[in-house]
C-alpha cells in the first residue's frame, strides 16, 4: 500500500524557517497532485499549498509570498519551504497525495500522520 511519511517539523521562534518534506512510498502508477494541510487546536483542517504533477501551485492566502511548495517527482517526494513563519502557523501538518495504483484505477486520496509544527513569538 501507499505510505506518506513527513518529516521536518519542529519548534521555531517567529521569524525563522523550516523545511517540511513528504515522501511517498509504494508500488503506484502515477501520483497527481500532492499537498500540504494543517490543523490547529480547536480548528478544521485546512489547504496550506498545493501542486500538482506539473508546476501549477496552489496556497493559501495566509501563506502566500511566505511559504514554497515543490516536488522531486523522481523520488515521489514533496516538500515545503516556510519561511518568515508566524506563531499563527503553530499546526499539525499533513501531507495529501492523490494516487493512481494501476493506469486504470481511479485517483485515491492518501493521507500521512502528520508533523508538528510549534512557532513560538
Amino acid at each position: 500500500q501507499v505510505q506518506l511519511v513527513e518529516s521536518g517539523g519542529g519548534l521555531v521562534q517567529a521569524g525563522e524557517s523550516l523545511r517540511l518534506s513528504c515522501a511517498a512510498s509504494g508500488v503506484v502508477s502515477s501520483i497527481n497532485a500532492m499537498g500540504w494541510y494543517r490543523q490547529a487546536p480547536g480548528k478544521q483542517r485546512e489547504l496550506v499549498a498545493a501542486i500538482t504533477s506539473g508546476t501549477s501551485t496552489e496556497y493559501a492566502d495566509s501563506v502566500k509570498g511566505r511559504f514554497t511548495i515543490s516536488r522531486a517527482n523522481a523520488k515521489n517526494t514533496v516538500y515545503l519551504q516556510m519561511n518568515s513563519l508566524r506563531p499563527e502557523d503553530t499546526a499539525v501538518y499533513y501531507c495529501n497525495a492523490a494516487v493512481r495504483l494501476t493506469p486504470a484505477s481511479a485517483l485515491r486520496n492518501y493521507w500521512g500522520r502528520g508533523t508538528q509544527v510549534t512557532v513560538s513569538s
